[in-house]
């Protein structure tokens, strides 16, 4: 079973910078549009970043000029560059992609277990 694996979370001060990445745990046919979500407390999931499989991006309001996200298409990999952290961007962040594990299989949605992110001083 294909799991995807975050990396690069804890603790910064406010203003700081983190830089998370998540990649299959194995070698897949196939991946297609990849994102991460956060969640907070008493919160939904919400989207923060999503990059497509052209490299097409999208940005939730509240990240814009803050966070980057960016693919390495040849690791599957996506990170998400995150400066001037604020406490309001502590949450449990996801790692999401739309994959085919072989080429008999369909495109189907993985999440990661989710790293945490604390903004504090």
């Amino acid at each position: 079973q294909v799991q995807l694996v975050e990396s690069g979370g804890g603790l910064v001060q406010p203003g700081g910078s983190l830089r998370l990445s998540c990649a299959p745990s194995r070698s897949i046919f196939s991946i297609n549009d990849m994102g991460w979500y956060r969640q907070a407390p008493g919160k939904e999931r919400d989207l923060v970043a999503a990059i497509t499989s052209g490299g097409s991006t999208n940005y939730a309001d509240s990240v814009k000029g803050r966070f980057t996200i960016s693919r390495d298409s040849a690791k599957n990999t996506v990170y998400l560059q995150m400066n001037s952290l604020k406490p309001e961007d502590t949450a449990v962040y996801y790692c999401n992609a739309r994959l085919r594990t072989t080429v008999w299989t369909n495109w189907n949605n993985y999440w990661g277990q989710g790293t945490q992110v604390t903004v504090s001083s």
